[in-house]
């Protein structure tokens, strides 16, 4: 094997010295970590993927066994999941964008050696048991997030490998080039995954990074493919046959979903303020316990719909008859994400967003008594919606929920819906949830007990 290896370097070095342009063979080796971090990002995303489907799945076996059984599994999920994060790696928890948007930040000379602390291998694995470990308790969470985390671990690893001789690479164009590979392999969203990264991430100019940027979407995009086949995150909705007189409705419901993600932001920030006062961890773990069991009480007595991710909401809504939630399930969707994603644990809030945001457009389609047709567009621009008022990036809303369901032609619907909502969530709070987390990251690392890092 190691003959093999050294056999295909030799090889490989051959080829590279045989290359007489210098300026094609420094772009060769600039691009050749991007590639490597792409694939390894891909074959992650997959493999987190199945298996945080198989947590979700799990908590579904033990539900239709025995429905009381979550009065045992949420307290256990919530307060293990908290643990491990609190015990082995602090920066992993919650979704993980905050972070990356932190670490693209202290990507300078100054700062560069506090990234480890957002961004690592020890994160990486910790925020996948995490996660897991929550969504089996029920835990109203998604992976998208944290898959971004994830990426930007790998891309700052890779980075971090190359030998002494190597031409220096951008450790801030690496992070921000690997969280777009890691939402775009997430999702399946490529175009999702560049906008996001200019949109969310940048303060360069896109000029300096977009090749790296496109090529390691691509590659990544092409890498969860080939391990998890082509495919859609939801599938395709019918949406024919509408007329133009649905622009009010999604306008409506563009609004509504707005306020209501940047009220739930608030409410998040304010949990996550009121626990820091928490002086033990007994009094963590009674917060845990009590948070886990009103979501279990929920599930038990009201709907299950408050637990996991979501994405059967989403599924249901849109591809059966079955089009309208009553009108407590948007409440539910948001109480669901609250709980979990203040408990200290890993676990993203994209998916639980874009559920929270159909909850709402199929309430609304319902009352004012759309059709199946028009009643998926305005699912979609609840989604788009309730997404832009947590992160407060239109564009990549828009563009993510286009690209998994394939319906191009409500691209000016669902732009419309992105922009009403970031309008209608200003009038709650100025900045997104994700900013806010970020300040937190960055006002910790850089206190007292970061000095000498």
């Amino acid at each position: 094997m190691k003959k093999m290896l050294n056999t295909l370097r030799l090889m490989l070095k051959r080829s590279f010295d045989n290359i007489r342009n210098e300026q094609l063979k420094n772009n060769l080796l600039q691009a050749i970590p991007f590639w490597i971090g792409s694939v390894i990002t891909g074959f992650f995303a997959v493999m987190y993927a199945k298996i945080f489907a198989w947590g979700e799945k799990l908590l579904e076996l033990i539900m239709n066994w025995h429905d009381w059984m979550i009065f045992i599994i949420a307290p256990i999920g919530f307060v293990l999941s908290w643990w491990l994060v609190k015990a082995f790696a602090p920066y992993s928890k919650g979704s993980g964008i905050p972070q990356v948007m932190a670490a693209v930040e202290m990507a300078n000379p100054k700062e560069h050696n506090k990234i480890k602390h957002l961004l690592s291998i020890k994160i990486l694995i910790l925020k996948i048991i995490s996660s897991v470990v929550l969504v089996i308790g029920g835990g109203a969470i998604g992976r998208e997030g944290p898959t971004i985390q994830i990426a930007g671990s790998i891309f700052r690893k890779v980075n971090e490998y190359l030998p002494s001789w190597y031409p220096k690479i951008s450790k801030k164009n690496m992070i921000m080039t690997g969280a777009a590979a890691g939402l775009a392999a997430a999702f399946n969203t490529p175009l999702g995954g560049i906008v996001f990264a200019v949109e969310e991430l940048t303060k360069t100019h896109i000029n300096y990074f977009k090749t790296a940027l496109f090529t390691a979407v691509i590659i990544a995009g092409l890498t969860a493919q080939t391990l998890a086949g082509s495919y859609l995150y939801l599938g395709y909705p019918k949406t024919s046959d509408i007329s133009l007189s649905v622009i009010f409705p999604v306008i409506l419901v563009a609004c509504i979903s707005g306020i209501f993600a940047s009220q739930l932001s608030v409410i998040m920030l304010k949990i996550s303020a009121w626990k820091k006062r928490f002086k033990t961890d007994v009094s963590n773990i009674i917060f845990l316990v009590i948070s886990a069991l009103i979501i279990a009480s929920i599930a038990y007595f009201i709907n299950r719909e408050i637990l996991g991710s979501g994405k059967e909401i989403m599924e249901r809504v849109l591809f059966t008859d079955n089009k309208h939630e009553e009108w407590y399930v948007p409440l539910l969707r948001m109480i669901g994400p609250a709980l979990a994603f203040t408990s200290g644990g890993a676990g993203g809030i994209f998916a639980p967003a874009l559920s929270a945001g159909a909850s709402v457009g199929s309430v609304i389609s319902g009352l004012i008594h759309l059709s199946p047709h028009e009643t998926n567009v305005v699912i979609l621009a609840g989604m788009v919606a309730f997404l832009t008022g947590i992160t407060r990036a239109p564009f990549t809303a828009a563009i993510i929920v286009l690209e998994m369901t394939d319906r191009h032609s409500l691209i000016f619907y669902l732009m419309l819906a992105g922009m009403m909502s970031s309008i209608a969530s200003i009038l709650v709070s100025r900045h997104s949830l994700y900013e806010e987390l970020k300040i937190n990251f960055l006002k910790d690392l850089r206190s007292k007990n970061h000095v000498n890092d």
